[in-house]
């Protein structure tokens, strides 16, 4: 039945009519025209199925979205179930042509990963472990280990802390006395009793704790080389319990030490003092700990020092400075500071109290740590 242009079934015939190709597969038979034409358009025949899919034709609605097929250079076109060939220059081809860019970066980037592992396992390392020398390497953990200690110029920069072992720099500001006391030292008339004290709030093991100070000092003021080896004095270590003793020797923090009512900070380096209004010899933890750089490294020399240079005052003894070139240094030079005189004056003029304590005179000493060197070191003078 003709459709005319009012009807539906027109219009879906319109739709899925197309121009056809001719001439397939060579056989030259033109198709039969259908029997009823449209007045609208000729008549035509639906394409094959398989020939909506060649290569370079017009795309149908049912057409899927697939690669399209490339001949070969000898015109054969795959057929199905048979598996294309992959080797020789087709398969680099259509394996170039699967992958693209890829192909070629991927050796390059290999390359490129071997030379930077190579570069970096011959590289050496920038830093180094603890304390080793240059151009060695550790493997673990850093080794705390005691450096020797180099010589310094005893006429420049001994007056600053050396390093060290850590110590707290602040305690409490109150102390409590180290139980124990001890038999009376010495032959001297006038007899002094000492009591030994540690700032409250100090780890006791930055100096090895209350019994181990105590123990030292009292060592130190019990020995022939020291005050009471010159026969003028007597002393006797007392403990808490006991009523106003003549002086107390007491382990103090530096900002403790620093305050304008204990040492004072005139001179900006760690030191210890004795405070007469408070009765009281103050010892720089600072420098019990880390010493004095004009010591080299002795702890035990400096920590004798610093006891019989501070008692040393409570007996009404003055700072000096050297006497003879390359000689001993005298107990109550600043050995702290250094064993120079010009460098110790050079220091002294900030400090109204010690401004002409020591002359500019040039001469260096040898640190000593002693009021009477000579006498049999450890020796104790008899008690009365």
């Amino acid at each position: 039945m003709a459709c005319t242009m009012g009807d539906r079934a027109c219009g879906t015939l319109d739709t899925v009519t197309r121009t056809t190709q001719e001439g397939r597969d060579g056989e030259g038979e033109q198709p039969k025209p259908p029997a009823k034409v449209s007045p609208i358009r000729p008549a035509v025949t639906r394409r094959p199925p398989e020939d909506r899919y060649r290569s370079g034709s017009r795309r149908t609605s049912a057409q899927p979205l697939a690669a399209s097929w490339r001949p070969s250079s000898q015109g054969e076109r795959p057929s199905a179930g048979k598996p294309a060939r992959a080797g020789g220059k087709r398969g680099v081809a259509r394996f170039a042509a699967t992958y693209g860019w890829r192909v070629y970066a991927l050796p390059v980037l290999v390359v490129v990963t071997a030379l930077v592992v190579f570069n970096v396992a011959r590289a050496p390392s920038d830093s180094t472990t603890g304390t080793e020398a240059a151009g060695t390497t550790t493997a673990g953990p850093p080794v705390a280990t005691e450096g020797k200690v180099q010589p310094v110029d005893p006429k420049t920069g001994t007056a600053v802390l050396p390093p060290g072992d850590a110590f707290p720099q602040a305690g409490t500001g109150t102390w409590h006395g180290v139980v124990g006391d001890g038999k009376k030292v010495g032959t001297g008339p006038k007899l002094y009793h000492y009591g030994i004290a540690v700032e409250d709030g100090i780890d006791p093991a930055a100096y090895g704790g209350d019994d181990a100070f105590a123990k030292t000092v009292e060592s130190i003021l019990s020995d022939s080389r020291s005050w009471v080896g010159q026969g003028t004095i007597s002393l006797q270590r007392v403990g808490p319990e006991f009523k106003d003793p003549d002086f107390i020797v007491s382990l103090t923090t530096p900002n403790t030490d620093h305050r304008p009512d204990m040492c004072g900070f005139q001179i900006q380096f760690e030191a210890s003092c004795w405070n007469p209004s408070q009765g009281r010899v103050v010892i720089n933890l600072a420098r019990w700990v880390r010493g004095a750089a004009a010591f080299n490294g002795d702890m035990g020399l400096y920590r004798q020092y610093a006891i019989n240079h501070e008692v040393g005052h409570v007996f009404g003894n003055n700072h000096r400075g050297c006497e003879t070139q390359d000689g001993l240094a005298p107990v109550m030079m600043q050995q702290t500071f250094g064993v120079s005189d010009d460098y110790v004056w050079q220091l002294n003029q900030v400090d109204p109290f010690n401004k002409s304590a020591v002359p500019k005179d040039g001469k260096t000493c040898k640190p000593n740590a002693w009021p009477n060197p000579q006498s049999v070191p450890g020796a104790q003078q008899p008690t009365q």
